[in-house]
């Protein structure tokens, strides 16, 4: 089975024009129409953090809905991480993890069967701009997904913020997971660094993968999405 899967930080749906538009992100997401879409800065910060996304724009606009994981009402996810998912799909499990930190930092992660019947976890992150505390959330991330007592083909997605290439947290993952080759993604108007990353258990292969440049994606975020075709 073939799936595709996405990865947005969509900066709270303030462009590189510095105008906030939930309409043009969902754009983005419709041109790269991926099955599975990891979001990071989905809610906003201060206050209530509500939903940048509400439901009645992703109706309106998309064939997704967003998976519930309980902790605000009038959020999305998780300290600005969710997962969109495909309507025909089914949720499984879902649950938020409790990151270390000094700022607040948080994962979310949810068991989804697919339309084809294949079920898959999806892990969503958004990962501390220090080194040290980077390497202390991806030990947190796999422990808690080596706990489970279901184990599936696993995708993790998120905002790394890891500017080397092969050290730090970017080891801890690649030490059981492959990571997609998908291209520097900051910042959107020229992009440079490899701050998104998809990585994916043993169990699946990557096929195609990328990052998706275009004229809208340009001007949505301050990143550019990348995704990822999988097949199992």
């Amino acid at each position: 089975m073939k799936i595709k899967v996405a990865s947005y930080n969509m900066h709270k749906a303030v462009g590189t024009d510095r105008r906030r538009n939930p309409e043009r992100v969902v754009q983005v997401l419709r041109e790269i129409d991926a099955d599975v879409i990891a979001l990071q800065e989905a809610d906003q910060r201060f206050g209530r953090r509500a939903a940048i996304l509400t439901p009645h724009v992703l109706e309106e606009h998309g064939d997704w809905k967003s998976v519930d994981f309980g902790m605000r009402a009038a959020s999305m996810g998780w300290h600005g991480n969710a997962i969109l998912i495909r309507r025909s799909a089914q949720v499984i499990a879902c649950e938020a993890v409790h990151l270390p930190s000094l700022e607040p930092r948080g994962a979310v992660m949810c068991d989804v069967r697919l339309a084809g019947g294949m079920v898959v976890r999806v892990v969503g992150m958004h990962l501390d701009l220090s080194g040290l505390w980077r390497r202390r959330q991806a030990h947190a991330i796999l422990t808690h997904i080596a706990t489970r007592s279901h184990p599936y083909p696993t995708v993790m997605m998120g905002d790394l913020n890891e500017w080397s290439r092969a050290s730090g947290c970017l080891r801890d993952f690649g030490a059981d997971y492959r990571f997609a080759e998908t291209g520097p993604s900051f910042h959107a108007r020229r992009p440079i660094a490899r701050l998104d990353r998809i990585m994916v258990s043993r169990e699946l292969q990557v096929t195609d993968c990328g990052v998706h440049s275009s004229a809208a994606s340009r001007v949505a975020s301050d990143h550019l999405p990348i995704w990822a075709e999988l097949s199992a």
